[in-house]
């Protein structure tokens, strides 16, 4: 593995979902990252399927598909993995608890994760009135909705923002699909963590409602149905976001088999070079 590639190792130690339904979306997930997301992003991994009790490919990003989130601190999946690197985690038992599409939630972990892997970037956007708000680089969250997604042989995708929705003043297209119409805006089922300037809140959670314009108001807002959440959903990347890189854990997994060989070609074959 070269400096210039990411290897992304996909990890099933879930009990709702088998190897063979994991390893049938990654075509679907490997086309919209080198089709779509890396057009409009400029980054860009190669997903290889770890079997079984096999251990990931040294020097790769992880994104395992778990139960839950209990599931994963019983298994040892932490913060990042057992070298320090990216983690991406799927919760397909409770995505189906939900009546969820695993693939979409697993589309979203994808390109969140090759958009900001340390989870440390964000936007200063400054409001008229002289205040501003941090908004989390997250590339997903504000389109997430299932039904915003679209099919790539016959599998669902989330859609995903463009690098122009964390830019006010410039031209679209702001989300893939075209779903937005302006920059920072948030739809339906969407949401973003921001982070108040000066009011001492640390990172909190805005949703989506038909007022919610983060140029001009902050959050909570009186008489507003838009939230502010302080407590992040255990394993999610608002907690890690939240949590100082210090007292981010290590994965202790413990895999029984060999490690892994790499067998899908990787981006240069794929694309002829």
């Amino acid at each position: 593995m070269t400096d210039a590639e990411t290897v992304i190792s996909v990890l099933n130690p879930s009990t709702v979902m088998t190897d063979d339904e994991v390893a049938a979306m990654l075509p679907a997930m490997q086309q919209q990252v080198d089709r779509d997301f890396s057009a409009a992003w400029n980054t860009d991994a190669d997903l290889e399927f770890v079997a079984g009790d096999q251990a990931p490919i040294p020097g790769s990003w992880w994104i395992s598909v778990l139960d839950d989130s209990d599931q994963a601190g019983a298994l040892g999946y932490h913060d990042v993995t057992d070298e320090g690197l990216p983690l991406g985690k799927v919760f397909a038992g409770t995505d189906k608890a939900f009546g969820l599409q695993v693939s979409v939630t697993f589309s979203h972990e994808l390109l969140e994760i090759l958009a900001d892997p340390e989870i440390n970037r964000c936007v200063f956007l400054q409001r008229d009135d002289g205040s501003g708000v941090l908004v989390a680089y997250e590339s997903c969250d504000a389109v997430e909705a299932d039904e915003l997604g679209y099919e790539i042989d016959g599998v669902l995708v989330s859609d995903f923002v463009t690098p122009r929705w964390f830019m006010p003043g410039f031209p679209g297209p702001f989300d893939f699909k075209e779903h937005t119409t302006g920059p920072v805006q948030l739809l339906k089922g969407g949401y973003i963590s921001i982070y108040e300037i000066g009011k001492g809140q640390g990172w909190q959670q805005v949703t989506a409602d038909a007022t919610t314009d983060l140029l001009q108001q902050t959050a909570p807002v009186a008489g507003s149905a838009a939230r502010a959440i302080a407590r992040p959903k255990p394993g999610s990347r608002r907690e890690r976001r939240r949590t100082p890189r210090s007292q981010w854990e290590r994965s202790t997994v413990r895999f029984a088999g060999p490690i892994a060989k790499r067998r899908a070609p990787t981006r240069a074959e794929r694309l002829g070079r």
